[in-house]
């Protein structure tokens, strides 16, 4: 299967989570076994070049993805999630939402200072979710060497958050 044969196992879920958002939902792509092996592959070929240390995946979706693409990177994984989920001593950051703020940790020693991290998720929107972790990463001493995702949306302009960083997307939608 091709990259760009994905779009077809891509639903659009019109008014979700709420009225006038169309919802690019990855379950169906995620199901279909040729094209979950597709999407992961392309992203490590995407990946490989820079050879990452680590892929951070990000909470949720990105852990589907980024430890599949560690793996064929022979590279190591290392979560970033939500507020009080993680054992250990943590990091967070804090940032903007359109309506609001939102915060992130990671595992103080997840990250050693100069390796080399490529972050890992399911859709770049508005950025800042991949921006705030790019940041975390770089608090620890990490290099951000790539941030890839299966889908972009472009409309929404969020690469320019992520201007600082080579991005990759697999799939673009411009509305």
């Amino acid at each position: 299967m091709k990259v760009e044969q994905l779009k077809a196992l891509i639903r659009q879920v019109p008014d979700f989570p709420k009225p006038g958002i169309l919802f690019y939902d990855i379950t169906t792509l995620l199901k279909n076994a040729e094209g979950l092996r597709t999407a992961i592959e392309a992203l490590a070929d995407h990946g490989r070049a820079a050879r990452p240390d680590v892929v951070v995946g990000i909470e949720a979706r990105g852990f589907i993805f980024a430890p599949a693409v560690a793996y064929a990177l022979g590279a190591g994984f290392v979560p970033v999630r939500k507020p009080h989920k993680l054992p250990a001593a943590t990091e967070r950051i804090e940032y903007a939402l359109e309506y609001g703020t939102d915060s992130l940790e990671i595992h103080r020693d997840a990250i050693a200072p100069g390796a080399r991290v490529l972050i890992v998720d399911d859709v770049l929107a508005t950025g800042g979710t991949a921006q705030a972790v790019a940041r975390l990463v770089e608090k620890l001493g990490g290099n951000v060497v790539g941030i890839g995702f299966v889908i972009e949306l472009s409309f929404l302009g969020g690469r320019s958050k992520l201007a600082a960083y080579p991005v990759y997307s697999l799939l673009q939608y411009e509305q």
